[in-house]
């Protein structure tokens, strides 16, 4: 621990000192006892993996047309497990790999650009305060004020029905939220005890900015984004099933629950399994954010009853 003094007048003046405690990880044993989170935990990896690989081990043959065996049941035979066939005899196991593959792709990616551009602007706000503050609050109230899903369709009907496109209206529609939590932070973070001491050394404030306050607010916006990611996930989901998604041709899991409408009496499954993927995807997510802000967040108490300190 180095302690920084100043002279004033031939008397040293000792500043407060910045500590940084160790960062510790939980034990392994502690993790398991709590079942919910591995189980969300292996979920995701292992549809993160299938859907990566998805390609290597099905093939481009697994999602040709086979009118003579649409619309089969899930099964369970001497081949293996089946999920069955949609109404063009395409395999519902390889496109709700597929759709997973996008779904999971473009919601990560929209998630990734709402919260990168979330919260520099929303940090700046906080930073700078003054006109710049007043103006990106503004905007940040007006956008909230918009109902989520209505803006992110309003935006993609507009837009070319493709992936980069999906992403960018996402990420339009839901970068505020992060703008306000990081805003928040950084007018903490401002008032804190070693900005103040940075700011009385002499430090540029573009400097205490990218080495004090963006690094300081990251646990908080990386568990917000571990909860949000989830609803990019959501509104993924229900832009392909209203039709203004990506191209009808690409697999995604909102895609599927539509195609699958028409047969909801008779053959439930077309769009009950990739409705099961959304919800346990979302599941999944939600309680590992849930883990992540009770175990990172600064401002929440663990069970154990101690409470994170930020400095």
């Amino acid at each position: 621990m180095a302690e920084i003094r100043i002279t004033s007048g031939g008397k040293p003046l000792a500043l407060p000192t910045v500590r940084f405690g160790p960062v510790q990880l939980p034990s392994l044993g502690r993790v398991l006892r709590q079942w919910d989170v591995v189980l969300a935990g292996v979920f995701i990896l292992a549809l993160t993996v299938t859907a990566v690989l998805a390609p290597a081990f099905l093939g481009p043959s697994s999602m040709q047309q086979n009118l003579i065996g649409r619309l089969q049941a899930p099964s369970i035979g001497a081949n293996g497990i089946s999920l069955g066939t949609d109404a063009l005899g395409r395999s519902l196991a390889a496109r709700l790999l597929y759709g997973a593959r996008y779904s999971l792709g473009i919601a990560l990616a929209a998630a990734l650009l709402a919260a990168s551009v979330g919260t520099l602007v929303g940090t700046l706000a906080g930073w700078r305060k003054g006109r710049l503050d007043k103006v990106i609050s503004a905007v940040i109230n007006i956008q909230l004020s918009l109902p989520f899903l209505l803006l992110a369709l309003t935006l993609a009907a507009v837009a070319r029905p493709n992936p980069g496109s999906i992403v960018l209206v996402m990420a339009a529609a839901g970068w505020a939220g992060f703008a306000r939590m990081a805003r928040a932070e950084a007018l903490r973070l401002s008032e804190s005890g070693f900005v103040e001491a940075a700011l009385a050394l002499g430090q540029r404030q573009h400097r205490i900015f990218f080495q004090h306050i963006i690094p300081n607010l990251l646990p908080t916006m990386i568990v917000l984004f571990s909860l949000e990611l989830a609803r990019f996930i959501v509104l993924e989901s229900s832009l392909s099933f209203l039709g203004v998604g990506v191209s009808p041709s690409t697999p995604t899991w909102g895609g599927m629950i539509n195609e699958g409408r028409e047969y909801l009496a008779t053959h439930f499954w077309l769009s009950t399994l990739p409705g099961l993927c959304v919800f346990f995807t979302c599941l999944s997510l939600n309680v590992l954010g849930d883990w992540a802000q009770e175990r990172y967040n600064p401002y929440s108490t663990t069970k154990e009853g101690t409470q994170h300190e930020s400095h």
